[in-house]
């Protein structure tokens, strides 16, 4: 008996691992599509109802909270200047799941043109839709 509640116990650990490098992956595919300033790469890992906020921290201005339309989103990201080099850089991936619902914490630095622009923090929450999982949501803060 001990035998059988082990393998299950294995089993479980090894599904849970699997599905954090799904999740994982499809973060990484969105910064791929993001860095080529390539909008359909990154649709195919975003939901066409995805939310997207921002909250710029400043001491002196006060913290602001955005809200940004997919639409105004994909477009920003097309029209990045080709003389400009932007790199997104995550540090670490922070992952918990729970059925079909994942949540995906990134420290990240943002530099322009080899120079640290800013930092924070993505905070993505993503759906299994079938067998492929969305992001649904994603909200950041950036601090100079």
């Amino acid at each position: 008996m001990k035998f059988y509640i082990l393998i299950f116990f294995i089993f479980l650990g090894l599904n849970s691992n699997a599905q954090k490098q799904e999740v994982q992956k499809t973060i990484e595919l969105f910064f791929e599509g993001f860095h080529q300033k390539d909008s359909t790469k990154m649709k195919s890992v975003c939901s066409d109802k995805m939310i997207l906020q921002s909250i710029s921290e400043n001491s002196i201005k006060g913290n602001k909270l955005n809200e940004e339309s997919l639409k105004e989103f994909y477009k920003s990201i097309a029209s990045i200047p080709s003389n400009m080099k932007f790199q997104e850089k995550i540090l670490s991936y922070s992952i918990q799941i729970n059925g079909s619902m994942a949540h995906v914490w990134t420290p990240y630095e943002f530099y322009i043109n080899d120079k640290l622009s800013h930092s924070g923090v993505n905070a993505f929450t993503l759906f299994k839709e079938k067998e492929s999982w969305k992001v649904i949501y994603l909200i950041d803060t950036r601090r100079k």
